[in-house]
């Protein structure tokens, strides 16, 4: 940890981050790509669906109903991966150790890394459509802005997810 004195919030943070409740969710790394599966699909549904609320030219007060039914398990699954990575990226600097500071900045990247591949594809479909049609490149530009918007926001969290290690295995009582 850094020498800065960590406050009530960071101690708290830090204990709700490592409580021991819900380990068998987060045991395996299989439990972990599958919650940042959800995570994501549940991510793209909800951005689908603001997206159509915003643009479409018709009665859209389902898709704001269902964003809302949509949160609680998408919250549900960003629990589940801070809880996993003992809130890498939630905690403050001075709350973790220099395991953690590196194993963050490693994250960062390779968030970043995954991230501009993502914006570049987006770059590359967005020229595809505006050349195969006009309109296609305002109709598609808004919705894909937004999208790598969100994208940018929770890659290091997904990497962080799917990059997390398991938990050392209890140890058993030496016989003799």
């Amino acid at each position: 940890m850094t020498t800065t004195r960590m406050t009530r919030y960071d101690r708290t943070m830090l204990r709700v981050m490592n409580d021991p409740r819900g380990r068998q969710l987060r045991a395996t790394a299989a439990r972990r790509r599958s919650t940042v599966a959800a995570h994501v699909a549940l991510t793209a549904a909800i951005v689908a669906l603001l997206t159509h609320f915003c643009l479409s030219r018709a009665e859209p007060t389902w898709a704001a109903v269902a964003v809302v039914v949509l949160l609680l398990p998408w919250m549900v699954a960003q629990g589940l991966i801070n809880s996993a990575t003992r809130g890498l990226l939630e905690l403050r600097e001075r709350a973790l150790d220099e395991r953690q500071l590196a194993e963050r900045s490693q994250v960062l990247a390779r968030a970043h890394r995954a991230t501009t591949v993502l914006l570049a594809v987006a770059v590359l479909g967005l020229f595809a459509a505006g050349t195969a049609d006009g309109d296609a490149l305002r109709t598609y530009a808004p919705p894909a802005l937004a999208a790598g918007l969100v994208v940018h926001f929770l890659m290091p969290v997904w990497v962080a997810g799917l990059t997390a290690k398991d938990e050392p295995a209890e140890d058993e009582p030496a016989t003799l």
